[in-house]
């Protein structure tokens, strides 16, 4: 057996102040930035192949070249196309440094003599040159001794060099082996994690502290991987002459394992890796507030056309063309009106419902170049893979234009949405004109009230409307009942009501349509049900129509919409300025609104198209029916509805609890709200529900 190396062990405890000293002394970077991650992955692509062993291929027999060479396929380094000759220059004099000082040298010289040799380099680029020329070294040992058995030259090559036959002779090396792959997989770690914080951007990096602290953290770094890479080197050397007989030294194998443990508490327990996350969280802050800004400067300016704007908000080149699920370049926006469906995954059916509806208006309208974009809005803390099926559920039911992936929503656009546009949780439907210009945060309510009636979906468009219009049942209905049309058309006499109570609805449609028959008038009833119960609704309707008590409007989904839409014309009254005081609209809105809260039935009566109208609740709605002898008389001078509502301002009474029920909505809560009763300023509560049906 050959004679080992007669070298002087390194202490890893040898990390004084004055030897530290002597390394900052050696510091003298000249500025020159170097690209060492592309040299970086070749050094792990050197080592992950020079360290695999039998075990950890599956299928191959051990100790054959095919069983090295399977890691080949799919694991190329990354495409690179040389170092730069001044650093293949530096890396092979590295190479002749460690191998020759480490063949008898003094290991802690060999290490200052390192730092000399890379004095005008930043710590990173150090730590890289140096594991790479390592690497080379290390790489040339493993080539060879893996293919002895298999290649002549290389066996040729390994008899002169004395080294030992691997993967033939691995079980007997294999504790001394695992002691160094133990310390490169150490020195890699700490290495990545240096180059890591060194490519954050410098110019959010402060120098506090902690920056301080990671200055310390980048020379003592650099110095326990050039003395672990000496010692990996001189352990190396010390395996030739081993070729037939193989014996450990336990000294050399404590120095590797203590140095492993060195390097790694560097990385771990001087919080290398923690400060490296607590920067780049800082710097994701730092750049979304650019970000945000950037876009808030962006908007409020004026622009040429939308493209910009879309694009700072889509941060996406291609969307999904949902009639031909195709994707699109985003130009195809370009000079067009655009909404922008900001929403959750959770959107209903009857907004999609809506939004189908106006889609087709506007696709049938050559006079309104309009498109839809679905931006939505998700959750990135729940399971992405339920995020994407619902994702993926939603888009299937769109026929507009919507976004390849959730995720590429910037998290500055998000909070945009959030603090200028007040989204929460409701979706919103902003309107951005072929300049940019954004003339509608929310124009979701103006659509559900008025349709592609309202294009281009601007405030003013809609105060217009508001303003032709008055309270009737037309308003009140829109189009969703073609029955309750034509009963306007035919000037009858209509009762709308709602409730869930099944006792109390039968007992007010029979005693109306009493009151109908007696006052000999033209009737029609029309049961509207009540907001969030459509399971108990559709037992209400049923016993309805088996009762043949009146007609219902449609079904579920229509109600839903009935009174979606009496919410949304709320939000649009509120974001127009408008009181209960001062707008007789929003007054009867709150009204049926509130009745709708209270766990009563309810009843508004309506004469034809005309602004004639009564309403009630609860025990009230019923007396005046059953009691209609008392006000026949008046109704028969004055008229059914106004001798109606003389006879309910007789029986008022102080008693009376009215509740306003409102979803959350985005942007502005009235701050008052009288009392439908007695017009008094009703308290306002906070209300948590969950009733899924």
């Amino acid at each position: 057996m050959a004679p080992r190396n007669d070298r002087r062990v390194i202490p890893a405890s040898d990390d004084s102040a004055k030897m530290m000293k002597q390394v900052l002394a050696n510091h003298a970077p000249d500025g020159h930035e170097v690209d060492v991650r592309p040299i970086l992955s070749i050094i792990e692509d050197i080592f992950r192949r020079a360290t695999a062993t039998p075990s950890k291929i599956d299928g191959l027999p051990n100790g054959t070249l095919e069983h090295m060479d399977a890691l080949h396929d799919n694991k190329s380094p990354v495409a690179f196309s040389g170092t730069p000759e001044p650093l293949s220059d530096i890396i092979h004099k590295i190479c002749c440094e460690i191998s020759c000082k480490c063949s008898g040298g003094d290991a802690l010289a060999t290490t200052m003599a390192l730092f000399n040799t890379l004095s005008s380099y930043s710590w990173d680029t150090k730590m890289v040159l140096s594991l790479a020329a390592f690497a080379v070294n290390y790489g040339e040992f493993c080539l060879v001794a893996q293919l002895c058995t298999e290649n002549s030259l290389a066996n040729s090559v390994a008899v002169l060099k004395q080294l030992p036959e691997i993967p033939a002779g691995y079980d007997g090396l294999k504790p001394q082996l695992d002691e160094l792959n133990n310390l490169i997989g150490a020195m890699l770690d700490l290495t990545n994690c240096i180059v890591e914080f060194k490519q954050l951007p410098s110019q959010y990096i402060s120098n506090d502290g902690q920056a301080m602290s990671m200055d310390q953290a980048h020379y003592q770094a650099a110095y326990w991987t050039f003395r672990s890479i000496v010692a990996c080197n001189s352990r190396m050397l010390s395996l030739r002459g081993l070729r037939h007989e193989v014996t450990a030294s336990t000294t050399d194998e404590l120095e590797l394992s203590t140095l492993t443990h060195k390097v790694s508490n560097i990385h771990v327990y001087e919080n290398l890796k923690k400060q490296i996350d607590f920067w780049r969280q800082q710097i994701d802050k730092i750049r979304q507030i650019e970000e945000y800004n950037n876009l808030v400067r962006l908007l409020e300016k004026n622009n040429q056309d939308n493209i910009k704007v879309l694009r700072a908000l889509i941060y996406a080149e291609d969307l999904v063309d949902g009639e031909t699920r195709t994707t699109v370049q985003i130009d195809v926006l370009k000079k067009k009106h655009v909404l922008l469906l900001i929403s959750s995954l959770d959107l209903s059916q009857e907004e999609i419902l809506v939004l189908r509806k106006m889609y087709k208006d506007l696709k049938a309208s050559k006079d309104k170049e309009c498109r839809i974009v679905w931006l939505p809005i998700v959750d990135r803390s729940i399971d992405w893979q339920q995020t994407l099926y619902k994702f993926d559920s939603l888009q299937k039911r769109m026929p507009w234009y919507t976004i390849q992936d959730p995720a590429t929503i910037q998290p500055a656009v998000i909070k945009y949405i959030k603090e200028e546009w007040k989204y929460s949780k409701k979706a919103i439907l902003v309107s951005v004109d072929p300049q940019g210009r954004i003339l509608n945060q929310n124009a979701f309510p103006t659509l559900w009230i008025w349709g592609i009636s309202a294009f281009p979906f601007t405030a003013e468009t809609e105060e217009a409307l508001w303003k032709e219009k008055s309270w009737t049942l037309e308003l009140l209905v829109g189009g969703i009942d073609a029955t309750i049309l034509q009963w306007m058309k035919e000037e009858r006499f209509i009762c709308l009501y709602g409730g869930n109570d099944a006792a109390w609805i039968r007992k007010f449609t029979n005693s109306a349509k009493a009151v109908a028959s007696k006052a000999q008038i033209n009737w029609g009833m029309a049961y509207v049900g009540k907001k969030n119960a459509k399971k108990r609704l559709e037992e209400i309707s049923s016993i309805i129509t088996k009762e043949d008590s009146s007609h219902i409007v449609i079904d579920g989904t229509a109600m839903c919409f009935f009174w979606a839409r009496l919410e949304r014309m709320l939000f649009s009254k509120l974001q127009h300025g408008m009181s209960v005081e001062k707008d007789n609209i929003m007054r009867e809105v709150m009204t049926l609104l509130s009745f709708d809260g209270s766990d009563q039935g309810w009843a508004i009566f309506w004469r034809g198209k005309t602004q004639e109208m009564a309403s009630a609740k609860g025990t009230a709605a019923i007396d005046c029916m059953e009691k209609f002898h008392e006000w026949q008389n008046d109704a028969s001078q004055t008229g059914f509805i106004e001798g109606l509502n003389n006879y309910l301002h007789k029986i008022r009474t102080g008693k009376h609890c009215n509740r306003l029920i409102l979803a959350g909505v985005n942007g502005a809560i009235p701050g008052r709200v009288p009392c439908a009763d007695c017009g008094h300023d009703m308290e306002m509560f906070f209300m948590y529900r969950c009733c899924p049906e």
